[in-house]
């Protein structure tokens, strides 16, 4: 796509990462402390090589955080002169999409990486706090973590309040009505000498029925109105998931693969 003057080389994900030995934060400043890990030292020199005799080093990672992240490390331990750098963004892997991304490059947004960062430190801090916690007093092996803890709470509140839930009926009364013409239509009762009817088992509401079996009704006042319903937004992960999970018996993994496989491109037919 991009033509014979330009050589294409993968990052495979993060370049460098926080050691997984030891906390890796500066519990003073917060300062995270990256290393490159033994098994992509190697790949490390090869990215430096060839940077170093590039004219221009395109940094083409996704674009989100993660992705401007891997850019802003893969910036720094290349080690070239910054005017040599430019940040590259597209959507889809077609020669339309990227022509247009190398038309106009950008410098890494420090904002993105700096977010990043701080889900890293935060997610590093309570792992490696709370997760040998868990050892000593529960059982080695368990771990805890930023997002599945609190996730875990609120799913343990949740099913306590499900445990607590006490099931009582609920009736209602319908009744099918017609006017001086002959038009049908339905009428559900709602109150009862001014306050809402709650009916909560069966011979009560048989009794209700019995009693307004021969009464006489009138309709007092009609209204209408129109109502409008918006189209479902796009797709996020997670409704993607959730919505091949309910309609389809998806798996979450066999969901991401089929999405992956649209992102890339499929042939549906003339």
């Amino acid at each position: 796509m991009l033509g014979p003057d330009y050589k294409v080389e993968a990052s495979f994900g993060h370049i460098r990462d926080l050691p997984k030995s030891k906390m890796g934060v500066n519990l003073k400043t917060f300062v995270p402390e990256y290393i490159v890990p033994d098994d992509s030292e190697k790949h490390a020199r090869t990215l430096r090589r060839e940077a170093k005799v590039a004219d221009h080093v395109w940094l083409a990672t996704d674009l989100d955080r993660e992705g401007e992240a891997i850019a802003w490390h893969l910036a720094d331990i290349i080690k070239v002169p910054k005017a040599k750098l430019r940040r590259v963004t597209f959507h889809e892997i077609t020669p339309a999409a990227i022509e247009e991304a190398f038309k106009h490059p950008r410098e890494i947004d420090q904002d993105l990486v700096n977010a990043q960062q701080a889900r890293r430190v935060v997610d590093r801090l309570v792992g490696y706090t709370m997760s040998p916690l868990l050892w000593k007093k529960i059982r080695y092996g368990l771990s805890a973590g930023r997002v599945q803890s609190v996730a875990l709470r609120l799913i343990v509140d949740r099913e306590r309040e499900i445990q607590a839930f006490v099931p009582q009926e609920y009736w209602t009364l319908q009744a099918a009505l017609a006017n001086h013409a002959g038009e049908t239509f339905s009428a559900e009762v709602i109150q009862h000498k001014g306050h809402k009817l709650e009916i909560h088992d069966g011979p009560t509401a048989d009794r209700i029925r019995a009693a307004l079996a021969d009464a006489h009704y009138a309709v007092k006042s009609l209204e209408k109105k129109e109502s409008g319903r918006n189209a479902a937004p796009p797709f996020t992960t997670s409704t993607l998931q959730q919505e091949a999970s309910r309609k389809l018996g998806y798996s979450v993994k066999r969901t991401m693969v089929l999405a992956q496989q649209l992102y890339e491109g499929i042939a549906v037919g003339d």
